[in-house]
């Protein structure tokens, strides 16, 4: 992955953080298991390395106002747990997500700390605002009945006269929520690492389609999971707005 600008030198670390998220989440799925819509997570992605990061990390803490304080497992992530690590076999690297179903948490200063089996101490801290959240998550409210979709492509919030968004697009095989498995992506839009290599700065802007760089199979089911945000930098998001997934028939 590409390194981040004014990022120290650590080449010679085994571990390095790539870049963090601490936002908002509008969890809108529609087997939600009784978690509230209103949640938080936080996410710390890693360069590649040659030992896999799992086996390296000893622990990981998420930090932010009043004292704040939660820790990630150091497990998969799965559906069911919501914590722990994902592997992305595209670039080779792994990221940690922690959703917390307590609600939106307060804007203001928030840390994310890794410590290393062999003793580092990393830590990368971001800005959270709660503006974002709300101008996203209120117009996705009031047009959330006329979101369209098909496989691949989707209704914008500013195609309905709502504010400029990024939109991440996963999509996996699967018939239903319990089996849209996060680590067996068939295919995902990365605006992120677009966005890193300046290859695209406005990366999934009010982006309503994509093109597919793979052939799907007739008559096979797929799940889509398109992602709201409100920036293509992970460390520059506050709102992520998890759409229903969507099951559709090739």
């Amino acid at each position: 992955m590409p390194a981040r600008p004014g990022a120290a030198n650590t080449a010679a670390m085994t571990v390095q953080i790539y870049d963090i998220m601490a936002c908002n989440v509008y969890w809108d799925f529609d087997d939600s298991l009784g978690l509230p819509r209103e949640q938080h997570k936080f996410l710390v992605s890693f360069h590649p390395s040659e030992t896999p990061v799992p086996d390296l990390v000893d622990r990981i803490v998420a930090r932010g106002p009043g004292g704040y304080e939660a820790a990630f497992t150091n497990q998969m992530f799965t559906n069911a747990n919501r914590d722990g690590w994902i592997y992305d076999p595209s670039l080779n690297y792994h990221w940690y997500m922690l959703n917390v179903p307590t609600g939106f948490l307060p804007e203001g200063t928030y840390t994310i700390e890794v410590v290393t089996k062999d003793g580092q101490v990393l830590s990368r801290s971001r800005e959270q605002r709660d503006a974002p959240s709300r101008a996203i998550v209120d117009s996705y409210l009031a047009d959330r009945e006329r979101l369209a979709y098909t496989l691949t492509s989707w209704t914008t919030l500013a195609e309905l006269g709502g504010p400029d968004a990024y939109y991440v697009y996963r999509l996996a095989k699967a018939r239903s929520l319990r089996e849209f498995d996060t680590q067996r992506l068939l295919w995902w839009d990365n605006i992120y690492i677009r966005r890193a290599r300046g290859v695209e700065p406005q990366a999934g802007l009010n982006k309503g389609a994509v093109d597919l760089p793979i052939e799907l199979t007739p008559g096979e089911s797929y799940g889509v999971f398109v992602e709201i945000t409100d920036g293509n930098v992970q460390s520059e998001a506050n709102i992520c707005v998890f759409q229903p997934h969507r099951f559709l028939v090739a």
